[in-house]
C-alpha cells in the first residue's frame, strides 16, 4: 500500500507532518541538512526576540521610547552577544539557510504584543521567510494586564500584521490565555495556524546565591494529557483553524495521538536534543507503520478516525468513570478494601 504522511499546515504542504521547532540546532546548515534527511517537514529557524529588534532599532538610528529602552537595558552585556545577536545578522543567516534547504523555513519571533513587528516581518519575507510562527508573551507586572486586555492586544497585533503578510503567520500561544478555543475563533480570520503551546525554560531558586535560574532548557518526555486536552478542545470549537502540538512529544504513538487529537503537524525539539535528528526518522517510520496496520493510506484518511464526539458531556462522563469505577468494582458484598491509608487518605501500602 502506498502510504502519504503529507500533511498542510496553514497553507504549507509538509512532505511529513514533523516541525523541527525553533531553537539553536536550526542555525547550523549541518543540522538542517541532517533534519531534513531524516523526513522533518519543516524547520523553524532559531528565535529573533524583541529585545534585538529593540537594538537593531536603535543602531538604525530610530528612537526608543521609555518601554524600548528598559527592554534594551537588560540584555546590555554579554547576553547580547548571542547566536543571532542583531537582525540583520539574522535576516544574512536566513537568507543563506533557504537558498539551501528542501523543506519550508519558518522565521521565529518572540516577544509581546506592545513591539512594532511590522516592518521586520516584511523583510523576513524579503529575506525568503516561507512563514512567521510569532511566540507571544505578555511579560508585565502583576495587576497591569486583565485577561481580556492580553487576548484583546493578541487581536489587534493580528489585524496589524494580517494586512502586511503575504506568507502564513502562525501563532505560538502558552497556557495564559482564559479560552484559548475561544481566541481561536477570533483569531481565524488574522492566521494561518496555532501552536500549542510555546514552553518558557523551567524556574528554579538558587539556594547558593538566592536568585532565580533557569533549571535546564531542555525537557524530559512528559504526560501530553495537557496538549490533547487543548488541541481538542480547540479543534472542537474551530475545526477550520490548522493546528500544531507542541511539547513533550518524543514518539510515534505522541504524534499520532496529536494528530488524532485535531493537529495537523507536531513540533519537536528536546526528543533532538536526547536522541539526535534520527527520532524524526522513528517518528515518520512509526507513523507509516501505524497507518499501514489499520488500512489507512493517508493522513487525512487518519484525520477521519478523530474521535469528534469529544466534548464537555463526553470529558465529564470520562471524568465519572475514572473516579466512580473503582469504587463500583469494590463495593460488592464480601469485598475488603485492601489500601491502607493514614487518617488524611494517603495510601501507605497496598
Amino acid at each position: 500500500m502506498s502510504l502519504d504522511v503529507r500533511t498542510n499546515f496553514g497553507g504549507l504542504v509538509l512532505r511529513s507532518p514533523i516541525i523541527v521547532g525553533a531553537c539553536p540546532l536550526t542555525a547550523s546548515f549541518q543540522n538542517r541538512l541532517a533534519l531534513e534527511s531524516a523526513g522533518a517537514g519543516a524547520i523553524v529557524l532559531p528565535s529573533l526576540f524583541e529585545e534585538h529588534l529593540v537594538a537593531w532599532k536603535r543602531d538604525n538610528g530610530a528612537e526608543l521610547d521609555r518601554r524600548e529602552q528598559q527592554r534594551l537595558s537588560r540584555i546590555d552585556g554579554p547576553s547580547r552577544a548571542g547566536l543571532l545577536a542583531d537582525v540583520d545578522r539574522y535576516l544574512e543567516t536566513f537568507a543563506g539557510a533557504r537558498a539551501g534547504s528542501d523543506v519550508p523555513l519558518l522565521a521565529s519571533l518572540s516577544g509581546d504584543c506592545a513591539s512594532d513587528w511590522g516592518h521586520l516581518t516584511d523583510l523576513l519575507q524579503q529575506a525568503g521567510a516561507e512563514a512567521i510562527e510569532m511566540n507571544l508573551h505578555h511579560r508585565s507586572r502583576a495587576g497591569e494586564y486583565e485577561p481580556g486586555d492580553a487576548e484583546e492586544a493578541v487581536v489587534n497585533l493580528v489585524k496589524t500584521l494580517a494586512g502586511t503578510l503575504d506568507i502564513p503567520l502562525f501563532l505560538k500561544l502558552h497556557r495564559e490565555y482564559t479560552s484559548v478555543s475561544y481566541l481561536a475563533r477570533r483569531l481565524s480570520s488574522g492566521v494561518q495556524g496555532l501552536v500549542l503551546y510555546g514552553r518558557d525554560p523551567e524556574i528554579d531558586i538558587s539556594l547558593h546565591s538566592f536568585r532565580l535560574e533557569s533549571a535546564g532548557r531542555r525537557y524530559r518526555p512528559s504526560s501530553l494529557s495537557p496538549v490533547l486536552r487543548e488541541l481538542l478542545r480547540v479543534y472542537g470549537h474551530c475545526p477550520a483553524m490548522p493546528l500544531t502540538g507542541c511539547g513533550g512529544i518524543s514518539t510515534p504513538e505522541d504524534v499520532i495521538k496529536v494528530l488524532l487529537a485535531g493537529a495537523d503537524a507536531a513540533a519537536v525539539v528536546s526528543a533532538i536534543y536526547r536522541e539526535g535528528p534520527e527520532v524524526i526518522a522513528n517518528m515518520v517510520a512509526g507513523l507509516r507503520q501505524f497507518l499501514n496496520s489499520h488500512g489507512l493510506s493517508s493522513l487525512e484518511q487518519l484525520r477521519a478516525r478523530r474521535p469528534l464526539e469529544f466534548c464537555s458531556d463526553r470529558e465529564r462522563v470520562l471524568e465519572f468513570d475514572n473516579r466512580t469505577s473503582e469504587f463500583a468494582s469494590r463495593n460488592q458484598p464480601h469485598d475488603r478494601l485492601t489500601v491502607k491509608a493514614d487518617r488524611w487518605g494517603h495510601v501507605l501500602s497496598v
